[in-house]
């Protein structure tokens, strides 16, 4: 499908310079990405994954890592400056079986991921975007 670099060989395929430069154009996609997601209240993987793949050529199970690790530092910042705010007290214990949760099936995700094709990943993507789109357009109808 994609003729794609590894990710570790990168520094061999570009100079110092276009390094920064790449780096530079992720740190501002990530940046929109973030904006965007907090604007409409949604996790940002759906954008941030194909823009990984597709602008900057991760390879697509490196991207979904990177989106997930992301998320999940963003989540964790998120919840403890609600906690130390004190404007998140009623939901603490939902939130920590919530978090159990969370790291057993991601366990279950990483496992699974590493059977699954690249290009299936990227299609069950495309379909979970195009179902919410669909429920979007019916609940404004």
């Amino acid at each position: 499908m994609h003729n794609f670099i590894k990710f570790s060989d990168i520094h061999k395929f570009f100079s110092s310079s276009a390094r920064v430069h790449l780096l530079a154009v992720g740190v501002g996609l990530s940046l929109v990405v973030g904006y965007v997601s907090s604007l409409l209240g949604v996790g940002g993987g759906f954008v941030h994954v194909p823009l990984l793949v597709y602008l900057l050529s991760f390879p697509v199970h490196v991207a979904t890592a990177t989106s997930h690790f992301v998320l999940a530092v963003m989540a964790f910042a998120g919840t403890m400056a609600h906690l130390l705010t004190g404007t998140f007290t009623h939901g603490l214990r939902r939130t920590l079986f919530l978090a159990v949760g969370v790291i057993v099936g991601a366990q279950f995700g990483a496992v699974l991921s590493n059977r699954v094709h690249a290009s299936w990943i990227i299609r069950g993507l495309a379909a979970a975007l195009a179902i919410a789109g669909v429920r979007i357009l019916i609940t404004v109808l």
